[in-house]
């Protein structure tokens, strides 16, 4: 699940009486994405390779554009590309070690 603002219990308490929210909360568990590894950054990328790919010159015609873009997209389906994505859990706990505890023994 991503971070949106609408992911947390005050979300259902807004909809909901609270024996209703509370019961709708206890049924989930939350398993929330970093936000440098959500869908959001997914799509940037791809939208990165597509301005690179595509878009990276001057066109003034919007239907040429939709073109291009129709004809890069059905290519990139085509090749079944994906993102790459190389942030290990590993990696996470080094940027990331304020939110990870440390067991002291």
């Amino acid at each position: 699940m991503d971070n949106l603002n609408t992911h947390n219990p005050g979300s259902l308490y807004e909809l909901f009486p609270p024996h209703k929210a509370k019961a709708l909360w206890d049924r989930f568990e939350f398993v929330y994405t970093p936000k440098h590894g959500s869908w959001l950054n997914m799509a940037e990328i791809e939208l990165n390779v597509l301005t690179g790919q595509c878009l990276k010159r001057r066109i003034d015609d919007i239907e040429f554009v939709k073109k291009e873009v129709a004809a890069w997209q059905r290519a990139r389906d085509n090749k079944n590309a994906k993102v790459n994505w190389q942030f290990t859990a590993e990696d996470a706990r080094i940027k990331l070690r304020r939110l990870y505890p440390t067991l002291d023994c």
